[in-house]
């Protein structure tokens, strides 16, 4: 189970507070979002903005660390850095999204300067910003394939085409999905099987519902990502797979 953004429950998501709770409630593994301040810093949050959060239209991308320090989310969390993150929580694995072009660099400071390097998996909507965030790193680590890499990858799982699956997804370890995409069954027992033939885990988001994540763990499922980590933990102890 990857605890989504953490366990944002009375306090907001992406903090370490959320990271706490989550594993306080008995999470090792969690999910979270990077992105770059003005000053090259890696820092923990989703949007590129901070309208959603905080109700202000700022770019994180154009507010320094310090700046963003100074502003509350809520109850006096501030927000948290990545390598703070990693060094706060030594225990925990760390499946990271890499936001934006200009933080893969520093991400990849953050993960070395914390030496986190085995105990996070690296993930991008874009597989350019994944792979630019490994190079950045320059050793291997786990890593969960982009979108643009998982629709062919599907296609040709439904084909029953394995090794052309496996070709597909030969420079990840995992797959990050939804359970329907452009109208397409993801987590039927055969793709699963089939993506597991092809050498990787299948992790399903974002997933708060217990009798749906019991039936997808069911069905062969490696992870579920998840706003409660504190509902599904029980359904997934004891807990495995690289992320």
């Amino acid at each position: 189970m990857l605890a989504h953004r953490g366990l944002a429950i009375g306090v907001p998501e992406n903090t370490l507070a959320s990271f706490e709770r989550a594993v306080a409630a008995g999470a090792t593994y969690v999910e979270t979002d990077v992105n770059a301040s003005a000053d090259g810093v890696a820092v923990v949050v989703h949007d590129p903005t901070l309208d959603r959060i905080v109700g202000r239209a700022d770019r994180v991308a154009d507010l320094t660390l310090e700046q963003l320090r100074s502003i509350d989310l809520g109850g006096g969390v501030r927000f948290v850095t990545l390598q703070e993150a990693l060094e706060a929580l030594p225990g925990t694995r760390f499946n990271i999204d890499i936001k934006s072009d200009d933080v893969a660099a520093p991400a990849a400071a953050a993960i070395a300067a914390a030496g986190a390097v085995d105990r996070v998996l690296i993930t991008s909507f874009s597989g350019a910003r994944r792979r630019a965030a490994i190079a950045a790193l320059g050793t291997r680590v786990a890593a969960s394939a982009s979108a643009s890499e998982f629709v062919p990858a599907l296609l040709l799982a439904k084909l029953g085409l394995t090794p052309l699956v496996r070709f597909a997804l030969r420079r990840v370890d995992a797959v990050q999905i939804p359970m329907r995409i452009f109208g397409l069954h993801t987590t039927t027992r055969r793709t699963i099987d089939r993506l597991h033939a092809a050498g990787v885990e299948v992790h399903v988001w974002t997933i708060n519902d217990v009798p749906v994540a019991r039936g997808l763990l069911e069905r062969g499922v490696d992870g579920i990502v998840s706003d409660r980590a504190d509902l599904m933990l029980a359904l997934t102890a004891p807990e495995g797979g690289i992320a």
